[in-house]
């Protein structure tokens, strides 16, 4: 019935109003109740029903980040203010650190007092509260509201209101056309009071909107300084005293434009001594590392689980590198469901060190179906040695990767997809026989490996899924040092690209990692 009303023809449907036809639909849902027929329901927040979803809670500043001299919550609204007694005495910013952005559409009402403001996206973060990037301005003036401002960049002004502008690969401004007269655009906001704003970033395509009116459209082809995800934050600006509010502010995530793809890492809680364990450090390394490659777009997020309620809703494929067992992340309440929703769609999935490890009875299945193996008590086990790959399998996760040796806590004899179906092994070697003879528990794997003595056995692998995605394993990365090594950092660089769907260098990823690189991010242990 529903689809029946939408479809009407276009001039009835420019004659009503929105409420005129919320009351039509109550009135069959009514009718439809009456006959005893079962009734649709109406969707009461449209915004959840289109994808987007909320990121300021209405009550405090969690997620959050500002200095607390200036920013505070009052009914429902995040509030910037300074006074005449407690000026800022540069341009200071409140970020949003559940998650960074990159292709998306993010609607949210604001309204000033006063001085200036803005909205700052796939911005750097140069720390103590200071932001610089892509804004979408607005001040209690007339001139800058709805433009677009590169702030502490090279650029400045990138369009003035009612501009469509490209900056060439040259990094040269070429306007290009009008989205609309700028005077009538500022005629159209409110002062001093709520006025809604719409930001639009997919690939280098740039839109603003205020009220419903575009006010700038950009394509950024500026090789130097063209940017392509950073940090969300809002803007309080030095100077005069001034209020600025911001409210009902709501996130939309993308699929990446531009052929790109985007792989999500979800690092786990430190855990185990320093230099092991390692989650927070690693997978800030390896998203460093991605940044050689073209066409993928990383994000991380830290210490577990995502707190972004967006963190998945655009990725190619996501990564875990955490602890596992019954503390896996991704197996508590009902996060289970949540990653088959979005695995389905075909996005990969890969799972290093302890994150293949999960209880048979709670994600066994599930990761039999996305990766194609895990580690299983009472049948792998989890010894340290070292492993020699002496041959290294052609395949485009291999790309690059000579044979190495190195010792880690390579786990092994994983429970596999029945007669290995759609798994490829990449790296297998020779476990020493000791490792074997460890007394019987839930990480000795006895008998059932005590029989298979001499045995190659497969630590790392690939999966390709039957409806498409992708998944790999990879059991080693205990010590983070290990990543020094070039060809066990490049194998699992490549196999994040790979199940993205994104294509792997004919030489693998190039990285280079200095020891003093190594030492970064490390958690205080």
């Amino acid at each position: 019935m529903i689809r029946r009303v939408l479809s009407l023809n276009q001039s009835w449907r420019n004659s009503v109003t929105i409420l005129n036809l919320m009351k039509y639909l109550a009135v069959i849902q009514t009718l439809f109740l009456g006959l005893g027929l079962a009734a649709f329901s109406i969707p009461l927040n449209a915004a959840e029903e289109s994808g987007f979803k909320s990121i300021f809670n209405g009550k405090d500043l969690s997620g959050w980040d500002g200095n607390p001299k200036f920013w505070s919550v009052k009914d429902g609204a995040i509030n910037g203010t300074t006074t005449k007694e407690n000026p800022t005495s540069g341009n200071t910013f409140l970020i949003w650190r559940d998650g960074t952005v990159d292709d998306f559409v993010l609607r949210l009402k604001f309204k000033i007092v006063g001085g200036n403001s803005g909205i700052q996206y796939r911005s750097k973060d140069f720390g103590n509260w200071v932001v610089g990037g892509y804004q979408a301005d607005f001040e209690a003036g007339e001139t800058f509201s709805g433009i677009l401002y590169e702030e502490r960049m090279e650029r400045g002004i990138m369009a003035q209101r009612g501009e469509k502008v490209l900056w060439n690969e040259e990094g040269k401004k070429e306007v290009t056309g009008s989205v609309g007269d700028s005077k009538e655009i500022q005629a159209a906001i409110k002062k001093e009071d709520w006025n809604d704003y719409e930001i639009i970033a997919q690939g280098s395509h740039l839109v603003h909107k205020i009220n419903g009116k575009t006010t700038v459209e950009v394509l950024d082809k500026d090789k130097k300084r063209q940017v392509f995800s950073g940090i969300l934050a809002l803007q309080l600006h030095a100077g005069p005293p001034m209020n600025v509010q911001f409210k009902d502010i709501q996130l939309k995530r993308t699929r990446l434009a531009e052929d790109k793809k985007k792989i999500v890492m979800v690092a786990g809680s430190p855990s185990h001594g320093k230099g092991d364990h390692e989650f927070n450090a690693g997978v800030q390394l390896l998203s460093q590392c991605l940044k050689s490659h073209p066409k993928i777009i990383s994000s991380f997020y830290l210490s577990g689980w995502p707190k972004d309620p967006t963190a998945f809703d655009n990725a190619d494929t996501i990564l875990f590198f955490a602890d596992g067992g019954g503390g896996h992340p991704a197996i508590q309440g009902e996060r289970l469901k949540v990653l088959e929703s979005v695995l389905s769609k075909g996005v990969g999935m890969a799972a290093v060190h302890y994150g293949v490890e999960v209880p048979k009875e709670k994600g066994g299945a599930e990761f039999l179906k996305w990766i194609g193996g895990y580690f299983e008590t009472h049948w792998s086990v989890n010894p340290h040695w070292t492993a020699d790959f002496k041959t290294i399998p052609q395949h485009p996760v291999t790309s690059g990767v000579k044979p190495f040796k190195i010792k880690d806590e390579w786990y092994y004899h994983m429970r596999f997809q029945p007669e290995m179906n759609g798994v490829t092994p990449l790296l297998s070697a020779v476990p020493p026989e000791e490792t074997r003879m460890g007394a019987d528990g839930p990480h000795s794997g006895n008998p059932h490996v005590r029989a298979r003595k001499g045995e190659a056995e497969v630590v790392s692998w690939v999966y390709e899924r039957p409806n498409g995605g992708r998944g790999f394993g990879f059991t080693g990365a205990h010590h983070h040092r290990n990543w020094g090594e070039e060809n066990f950092r490049k194998l699992v660089l490549n196999a994040l690209v790979w199940t993205a769907g994104a294509e792997v260098p004919e030489n693998g990823v190039q990285c280079e990692v200095t020891p003093e690189e190594l030492e970064k991010n490390l958690d205080p242990k």
